[in-house]
């Protein structure tokens, strides 16, 4: 099973988030607001938001305790929705697992910024797929 000593995806590297707490029904990522995350309008673009909010509720269902049972999940559904701007210097996002089954399982996450603004919200449907 992955923790967060486990290197990122080569997508989280890219972006610059990582994972900073990660347990059964919760998962944290975070990271910097750096220049080269802006739209036209000079803020993190939109899908900025959407991936975090996508990866924390992602792997907030994947805990799974045993090192020898890993698991990953897909995305069926996505709903995000933008509130407010950042003003901080630091994303962070917040996800926890809402119920669900076996393998499809529900989601919430809020994003703010290290200020503690409220930027985006969404919530999600996955399925859990074993390694």
């Amino acid at each position: 099973m992955s923790d967060i000593t486990d290197p990122p995806s080569a997508f989280a590297t890219l972006l610059g988030y990582e994972l900073t707490d990660w347990r059964e029904g919760f998962a944290r990522y975070e990271m910097d607001i750096t220049d080269k995350l802006g739209n036209r309008q000079g803020i993190p673009h939109g899908g900025v938001h959407a991936t975090l909010i996508d990866s924390a509720m992602g792997i907030s269902g994947c805990w799974t305790g045993d090192a020898e049972l890993r698991m990953t999940s897909l995305t069926l559904s996505l709903n995000v929705q933008y509130i407010g701007k950042a003003q901080g210097s630091r994303l962070i996002c917040e996800a926890h697992l809402t119920g669900g089954g076996r393998s499809i399982y529900y989601a919430e996450a809020t994003l703010t910024d290290d200020l503690g603004t409220l930027v985006a919200k969404g919530t999600g449907v996955f399925k859990r797929r074993q390694v």
